[in-house]
């Protein structure tokens, strides 16, 4: 009896301890307003703090959703985010911010930072401090990470973004190319010869100009000698040997 009465006891003690802390973000800063806590939002950022950034511009986007500082605040979050590691977070709110604001004038970046979010998880910290080759996993993200940069260039071809989107491209193009070698490589120990030659048959076909082309015909190649596919194999090493001359397999 005596034990019950002690767990009731401490039961509702938490309950009030909970009741009297803040219930919602927003309810963090209430002595700052809508410019206060933008601009220490920025100065947490500028001293590398963003987790003190997000915690104020959270607050700022909740309090003010429609106020003066509504629209830069979300962006500004966007990077907050990017920047802790929080790739999910980002996203969302650049999704939203893009939902909510499609022709804002820097709507762009909402898009750019879509793609360098994918983009950074994609390579990771030093490729998971150098753990494996970047070719040999899975390339879900830099695919994603290609289809946000190709959106903002296909939407802002004149952002100020666009040129270090159209870089990352080129190495995220790469980087899929490389991807359907290792597994095109894969098949063939795996005796799936047909597999092997599709698979680097599309390399062909949809990375064109990229160094791994090289490669998917010397598969391609082989991939039809076995599967006695003569003309198929003697079609792929004249494209190989007109193209590159030098190719050493």
């Amino acid at each position: 009896m005596q034990l019950s009465r002690i767990f009731v006891i401490l039961l509702f003690s938490g309950l009030a301890a909970c009741s009297s802390g803040p219930t919602n973000e927003y309810q963090t800063y209430p002595e700052l307003n809508a410019r206060e806590l933008y601009e220490s939002a920025l100065e947490s950022m500028k001293t590398g703090n963003f987790g003190s950034a997000i915690r104020r511009l959270e607050a700022l986007d909740l309090r003010y959703p429609f106020g003066a500082y509504s629209q830069q605040s979300q962006l500004d979050l966007i990077y907050a985010y990017y920047k802790r590691g929080d790739s999910e977070s980002a996203i969302s709110t650049a999704d939203r911010f893009i939902r909510q604001n499609p022709r804002h004038a820097n709507v762009d970046y909402a898009y750019y930072m879509k793609g360098l979010v994918n983009f950074n998880s994609e390579v990771g910290f030093f490729q998971e401090v150098f753990a494996a080759k970047l070719s040999e996993r899975d390339a879900s993200s830099a695919r994603t990470a290609f289809e946000d940069f190709a959106e903002l260039m296909r939407r802002y071809p004149e952002s100020n973004y666009a040129a270090d989107a159209r870089q990352r491209m080129i190495f995220l193009r790469n980087r899929l190319a490389d991807y359907e070698i290792h597994v095109a490589r894969y098949y063939m120990t795996r005796d799936a010869y047909l597999a092997a030659a599709n698979r680097a048959k599309y390399v062909v076909e949809h990375y064109p100009k990229t160094p791994a082309v090289a490669d998917a015909l010397n598969i391609m190649a082989s991939a039809y000698d076995i599967l006695e596919l003569t003309d198929l194999a003697a079609d792929a090493r004249t494209v190989l040997k007109h193209n590159f001359p030098d190719y050493e397999s």
